[in-house]
């Protein structure tokens, strides 16, 4: 089929994307027709939950949040960026845009199916957010308005050639959280909670695998006892929270042995894992060798660490304080990265070394 070159320019005016266009179709596909999806939760989530029938406790889309990139509250729960818009401009393709945005928006090179609050397990957040397999059902919806527009077989090689970027786990395990009872987190052993989000997340998985993915991301569950919204549950917020962070231990020691053997099980399957758990911890541990001052205390929220939630003053409690010096500090609200520690997170996945992101980087699936 006879291609046509192109420049294509957004109207972000962030960069100017090569690609080329079919003469047979108007649309014009990355090249290698290598996307990228998106799926999971807050970590990822750029406006979903602006479209959805759910509370402000879920939502961003009002100040102070994306002042300092966007200049506007986009839905990210961010002072900007989030770790897909950092990837997706490392991998040279446009800022994606959120799945229910309701403009029309082509979705070649990518998009994102992210929503704040959601869990692998349907219970998590019921009726307020996107869970993981409602997220899975809208690629496959996606894939057959592909099939419609640009043909089977376009459709199919996008499919196949695109990266899957996965973040879920933290929220079905925050679930587990109840500040009002005591103690806050239940103790036992949760190893079989954890199964139940590992098994979830497999057939989300083998779905995507069905429909023709290959090349998939994952961002494993950080060190999220540490994030000033629950730190402050134990200890008066002097320590992180070990419970919490030796679940995210067990989900990520099981995501490490289950990924492997879907590999196995799955031909042409290949991976990326990064260990958000460490490397978060490598910069909360070592602050000033990655620029920043202040990893305990958020920049917005008010209370202990400014960790009680209230950013934007919506969330039931309106008072709030917001920092002057955002770019210090790793956390923007009492869970959420800031632009500047979403920059550092991105780039990691993208193109990190074997002790962050293995056994390829994120660079390197593009590139298979």
């Amino acid at each position: 089929m006879k291609s046509l070159s192109c420049l294509l320019v957004f109207s972000l005016g962030i960069f100017i994307q090569m690609s080329y266009c079919h003469s047979s179709i108007t649309t014009c596909l990355p090249q290698k027709n290598a996307a990228l999806f998106i799926l999971g939760d807050s970590l990822f989530d750029n406006g979903n939950n602006n479209y959805i029938n759910t509370t402000t406790s879920y939502q961003a889309n009002y100040y102070p949040y994306g002042q300092t990139f966007f200049k506007y509250p986009s839905g990210r729960f961010s002072d900007g960026r989030m770790i897909p818009d950092v990837v997706a401009e490392l991998a040279k393709l446009p800022i994606l845009p959120p799945y229910l945005h309701p403009g029309r928006v082509e979705h070649v090179y990518g998009v994102n199916f992210a929503s704040g609050g959601a869990g692998a397990l349907r219970e998590t957040a019921q009726g307020f957010v996107i869970d993981l397999k409602t997220q899975v059902s809208y690629l496959k919806n996606l894939k057959n308005v592909f099939s419609k527009r640009l043909g089977k077989a376009i459709a199919e090689e996008i499919v196949s050639k695109s990266v899957y970027l996965i973040s879920i786990g933290s929220n079905d395990y925050g679930s587990l959280l109840n500040p009002d009872s005591n103690p806050v987190f239940p103790p036992g052993n949760h190893q079989g909670f954890v199964d139940s989000v590992i098994g979830n997340l497999t057939d989300a998985i083998t779905e995507i695998y069905s429909l023709g993915g290959r090349k998939f991301g994952f961002v494993n569950v950080g060190a999220i006892g540490c994030s000033p919204g629950i730190r402050v549950l134990v200890n008066n917020g002097s320590t992180c929270f070990e419970e919490v962070l030796a679940i995210a231990r067990l989900h990520n020691t099981a995501l490490l042995k289950r990924i492997p053997e879907l590999e196995k099980q799955l031909k042409g399957f290949k991976y990326s894992i990064t260990d958000f758990y460490s490397a978060s911890l490598e910069v909360l541990n070592n602050p000033t060798k990655y620029g920043f001052k202040e990893t305990i205390v958020a920049c917005c929220g008010g209370g202990p660490y400014r960790g009680d939630g209230s950013c934007g003053g919506r969330k039931g409690i309106k008072e709030y304080e917001l920092c002057n010096n955002v770019d210090e500090h790793v956390y923007f609200d009492s869970i959420h990265l800031t632009d500047r520690a979403s920059q550092h997170f991105g780039e990691l996945i993208w193109n990190g070394n074997h002790t962050v992101t293995s056994p390829y980087n994120l660079k390197q699936l593009f590139e298979f």
